[in-house]
């Protein structure tokens, strides 16, 4: 009798199993691909980081400032791409890419964002180098590495978010599974170029103490009457201003705790290659797989296919299970990517058994926690009159950025303590 019940149980996990897989392979699948697409730019953005000692050595502090800048373009243009997307599901925006109010005012309000979020970023880093007693540059330094390279940053990504959301659409693919992480990827790919390039125009900079003071004025002045005028220009990017704004200050905080975090086990990263390849690797596959979740949810409430309960049950219970799918499948093989990559230069990794237990674990844990994270900032924003789409995917990615170092970290300590 009891074995009979044992095999009822069993079957009816399996046909449960398998209804769910029949229900959201589209998901599934959507999902994957931008993820391994996203995957593929979060490699070469890993690569470039291993390559990059001779600048993390050569102009201290910037370590701070990578995790902080790297999150803060998946965030704005994370919250851009969400807020399409949304708009585009409710009609509000043509899928014909044609400019009107709604997405002026989202454009001019990403582009504005960014450099302003730049600016405070460079403030962060400085503060955090300080209060840590690190080694750094000087603050107009900090400020212009980091504004620069949002500049840089911004002619990149909005046209390339505008693109994929309006495509991603056209096409009959839901934006909500596949913008985030592939902007996000971008974002992770061109940050560190920009960055780069951003160092080189301050050395070029750097013949006359007055000329950068005069940079540095003249881009201050030009954000500070570009955030005026953003303000003004409709009430679509007055309220993304608004409820943006602080929680974006919130996540550049944050994201410069990442980069102090890394910055303590800077040696650690340096005398271990495949780690240091991994870091963006982790980082942005953790934040894309978030922002989905995010996404989803904030489209979810908007639809009412989500209702904002004080315990997850229906539809957000499903979300949960398609992050935990992507997990088994993403984490796992980003590990193995990052070692192949040190490899391949030739350099020592901490061997793929390793990598792998790394990755996979503290992938494991990050989503355990941040599934609820997210479930909970969207409905408690949902129920306080907050437009989820500003709100949702800054926060989480922020938070994902900050504890995904920490645990990666920590993982990586307990688990080579014997090698590092």
């Amino acid at each position: 009798m009891k074995g009979q019940q044992k095999k009822k149980r069993s079957s009816l996990s399996i046909q449960a199993l398998s209804k769910f897989f029949r229900e959201h392979d589209h998901v599934i699948k959507e999902g994957l691909i931008a993820l391994l697409i996203c995957a593929t730019g979060d490699l070469i953005a890993g690569i470039i980081l291993g390559r990059m000692t001779f600048f993390l050595e050569t102009f201290p502090g910037l370590l701070v400032v990578i995790p902080g800048a790297i999150g803060m373009r998946g965030n704005i243009f994370g919250s851009f791409a969400s807020r399409l997307s949304t708009n585009l599901h409710i009609g509000l925006i043509s899928p014909r890419f044609e400019f009107s109010d709604d997405l002026n005012s989202n454009i001019f309000s990403s582009f504005v964002l960014t450099l302003v979020l730049s600016i405070f970023l460079g403030i962060v880093a400085k503060i955090f180098c300080l209060l840590l007693r690190y080694p750094s540059m000087d603050l107009i330094d900090f400020i212009l590495i980091c504004t620069i390279a949002g500049l840089i940053s911004n002619i990149i990504m909005l046209p390339i978010t505008m693109f994929i959301s309006f495509k991603s659409f056209e096409h009959g693919w839901d934006p909500d599974n596949i913008t985030s992480p592939i902007i996000a990827a971008f974002g992770d790919l061109f940050t560190l170029p920009a960055i780069i390039l951003s160092i080189f125009v301050l050395k070029a900079l750097d013949v006359n103490f007055i000329i950068k003071d005069m940079v540095l004025g003249i881009i201050l002045l030009s954000v500070l009457i570009g955030f005026i005028y953003c303000y003004r220009f409709s009430d679509e990017s007055r309220t993304i201003l608004k409820q943006s704004t602080p929680i974006l200050l919130l996540c550049s905080f944050l994201g410069g705790s990442a980069g102090g975090i890394l910055n303590s086990s800077v040696e650690t990263l340096l005398s271990n290659p495949s780690l240091l390849t991994l870091l963006p690797l982790f980082s942005g596959e953790s934040g894309s797989l978030i922002s989905i979740l995010g996404a989803r949810l904030s489209s979810a409430l908007h639809s009412g296919l989500v209702e904002p309960f004080s315990k997850p049950e229906g539809e957000a219970l499903h979300n949960f299970g398609i992050c935990y799918i992507f997990a088994l499948v993403v984490f796992p093989l980003i590990g193995i990517l990052a070692e192949a990559s040190s490899i391949s230069f030739g350099t020592v990794g901490v061997g793929f058994d390793k990598i792998v237990e790394i990755s996979g674990l503290a992938g494991f844990i990050l989503v355990s926690i941040m599934v609820f994270v997210v479930y909970y900032i969207s409905i408690i924003s949902y129920k306080n009159n907050l437009d989820p789409d500003n709100i949702v995917i800054p926060i989480s990615t922020s938070i994902t950025d900050s504890i995904s170092s920490l645990i990666l970290i920590s993982v990586s300590l307990l688990l080579l303590h014997v090698l590092i």
